[in-house]
């Protein structure tokens, strides 16, 4: 859809209400044309059984009618949270063009068959990484870490690298959207979306 440079004045609940993933996968695109640096970074919350939270920035990599791709070590804290609690939370804030969205749900891993697509086009050196890494874990120094990428950048010399058992992909499966769009003198519009049975409700929430 084209993008339209007066669609910030417009009252979020104007816009097509049984759509908000279609609108954060608009407003995501209408970051990257403006020139933000990596305008899919978003934070992920995750937590414990015991409701502990942890919170670190990820890179959206898909947005469809069902909810948030991102990719990561299985292996690492925020998998091995989301293994034991799947409830997740996702933040975009985009101060170039004044919007944040918020995005809650359960999250599951997806088919082995898209995390290899995925990784087959990662960047060679990532590629090296995800396999030198033991994301979360103790690591004795950098360099111990540099020595070890080094050395698998020679055992894969010449030769695809193929994708770790433990690395793949999520979906956040969306159950509720949350558009904010930054008005004058803190009067910013507010609306959550929540999924059901028959698509999506809207509600306006005070700023």
């Amino acid at each position: 859809m084209p993008l339209d440079s007066r669609a910030s004045d417009m009252p979020l609940d104007s816009r097509a209400s049984d759509m908000p993933l279609d609108t954060l996968a608009q407003w995501l695109e209408e970051a990257r044309q403006r020139g933000m640096a990596e305008p899919e970074a978003m934070a992920l919350a995750t937590a414990t059984n015991a409701g502990v939270p942890s919170v670190r920035i990820v890179l959206c990599r898909g947005i469809d009618s069902q909810g948030i791709r991102f990719f990561t070590n299985y292996e690492s804290r925020k998998g091995r949270e989301l293994d034991g609690n799947p409830a997740a939370a996702v933040t975009f804030f985009w101060p170039v063009i004044e919007r944040q969205v918020r995005v809650e749900g359960r999250a599951e891993r997806l088919p082995a068959a898209d995390s290899d697509a995925y990784f087959d086009h990662r960047r060679r050196g990532h590629q090296i990484s995800a396999w030198a890494s033991a994301q979360s874990r103790p690591l004795a120094s950098l360099e111990t870490l540099k020595q070890r990428a080094g050395e698998l950048a020679r055992e894969y010399e010449g030769q695809p690298v193929p994708r770790p058992a433990y690395w793949g992909g999520y979906l956040l499966r969306a159950s509720s959207v949350e558009l904010w769009s930054q008005g004058a003198d803190r009067l910013h519009d507010r609306v959550r979306y929540e999924r059901g049975g028959a698509g999506w409700t809207s509600v306006r929430l005070a700023p």
